[in-house]
């Protein structure tokens, strides 16, 4: 589709995330959950770049690609149109095409579709020139449309409470090393996994106290202590999502025997967060998943790292002005002779 021309290409990067504490409340009026949860960003990207067009597209690429809709029920397009139609002031706004590069596992429990609503969303910012757009708007929008979006345009490490949406940073300094476990073809939807766990808790009659995140593993992350981070890691949806996919339970076992400091299910699965205390113990972890492990895509990553970014602006240059010919200095001026 031909971009319309003189306007701005903007490319946005931005993370995928892991829950490293994810404690999950009874079910509210609204339908959803109350949770308290440990965000954490990690260097696993999709890049999502935006241009005006003459219609509405989405285009996918990358190793992830066939797992996301092009249609109208695309996160990334919803998130687009939704600020076109809740801009502050004026001005048609033109449609766009919208390519994202996807890195992110599909339907892992890394939010791999609200981040790259999160990266539209800024792109489309900039590629409108709505500069006096503030991110309290994003975010706002953000949330409605998918829990997580609000932090994957921060980034960093932070506590999410509520449904996931209101947003508190940590103070976090160093870095952890992960080895991720994505399974192929085992995508679990977030509301299948939370209505395994609100059966198995009706189940047991299990009392579901008030969630809140845990003091011991904000400690150990002011240190960034990979054996004292291992220790509370904790995901009150890991046994759900083992319920539907039991192969998570081998995954987990495997990594831990392979020398993980520790593992979780990350969010609502199927991927799976192993911590190491370095990039040696990683690639050796990587290796040993990959030739004793369960079958799956195995990924390295450090985190926190920064939220949705713009990582190109271009604006095409404009069209060069009209050759200006120059009358002989003895003819008369402003002539041109023939």
């Amino acid at each position: 589709m031909r971009a319309v021309e003189g306007l701005d290409v903007v490319s946005c990067r931005v993370p995928g995330k892991i829950n490293l504490d994810l404690s999950v409340g009874p079910l509210r009026e609204d339908g959803f959950h109350e949770v308290s949860t440990v965000y954490h960003a990690v260097g696993i990207y999709d890049q999502v770049t935006v241009q005006p067009a003459n219609g509405w597209s989405v285009h996918v690429t990358g190793p992830y690609a066939a797992g996301v809709p092009t249609d109208d029920t695309n996160l990334a397009l919803v998130a687009a149109k939704t600020l076109a139609r809740r801009r502050p002031r004026g001005g048609p706004m033109v449609p766009l095409r919208i390519d994202i590069d996807k890195q992110i596992p599909v339907a892992g429990g890394m939010a791999g579709g609200s981040a790259d609503a999160a990266a539209c969303l800024i792109a489309c910012r900039e590629v409108w020139g709505m500069d006096h757009v503030e991110n309290d708007l994003l975010e706002q929008i953000g949330a409605g449309l998918g829990s997580d979006i609000p932090f994957l345009m921060h980034g960093g490490t932070a506590i999410g409470s509520g449904r996931g949406e209101r947003i508190t940073p940590v103070l976090a300094r160093g870095e952890l090393h992960w080895v991720l476990w994505a399974g192929e073809g085992l995508g679990l939807s977030t509301p299948q996994v939370y209505a395994e766990c609100d059966r198995l808790r009706a189940e047991r009659a299990a009392k579901v106290p008030t969630p809140a995140p845990s003091e011991e593993l904000m400690t150990a992350l002011r240190r960034m202590d990979a054996d004292a981070v291992a220790q509370h890691l904790k995901n009150d949806l890991q046994e759900a999502a083992i319920s539907l996919q039991p192969l998570l339970s081998e995954v987990l076992a495997a990594g831990l025997e392979l020398g993980a400091r520790g593992g979780l299910v990350s969010g609502s699965g199927p991927t799976v967060a192993f911590l190491v205390a370095s990039q040696a113990e990683a690639i050796d972890l990587s290796v040993g998943l990959a030739a004793n492990g369960p079958t799956g895509d195995i990924l390295r990553a450090t985190g926190p790292v920064p939220g949705a970014q713009v990582v190109q602006n271009r604006v095409p240059p404009p069209s060069p002005p009209p050759p200006t010919v120059k009358a002989p200095r003895s003819g008369p001026i402003g002539r041109v002779p023939s």
